[in-house]
């Protein structure tokens, strides 16, 4: 898979973190949008788990619902978490109506819906990796009435 835009951030440094992913998501949002759907170790652990990832709601709903192994490797555990709350990003984009992934100017990626509000995706994640809630499908639904 080619991004042209990494090229560009590559070759880019600044001293803030994360720049360089806010300076590419406007030279590229569709590419940048690519890449924060990709949630790789998300992706391989619900495999293992017999689950598949398509980008549906029905599929937060089933991850809710899994058992939270992933809290047994506190090295794993804030990975998981930042790739659930970019894959709830990524159903969010890809299902409700004028939702936009926005990356802020230090590299910070939420999703802006319609009306203006912004979710804090990669902390929703975080905090259900961690807690359990609140649960994606509920992150989701309250996004989605907004």
């Amino acid at each position: 898979m080619r991004m042209p835009f990494l090229d560009k951030w590559l070759g880019r440094r600044t001293d803030e973190p994360g720049a360089g992913l806010a300076v590419a998501f406007e030279e590229d949002p569709d590419g940048v949008a690519e890449l924060l759907s990709e949630c790789e170790l998300l992706r391989s652990q619900a495999a293992a788990a017999g689950l598949e990832l398509d980008d549906s709601v029905a599929s937060l709903e089933a991850l809710d619902q899994l058992p939270p192994q992933w809290r047994d490797d506190p090295e794993t555990l804030p990975w998981f978490g930042n790739d659930a709350g970019l894959y709830l990003g990524t159903v969010l984009v890809r299902t409700v109506p004028g939702a936009v992934w926005h990356v802020w100017p230090g590299g910070h990626p939420v999703v802006r819906l319609a009306s203006g509000r912004e979710i804090h995706v990669v902390e929703a994640g975080l905090d259900w990796a961690v807690a359990g809630a609140p649960e994606l499908s509920q992150v989701y639904a309250e996004a989605a009435e907004a």
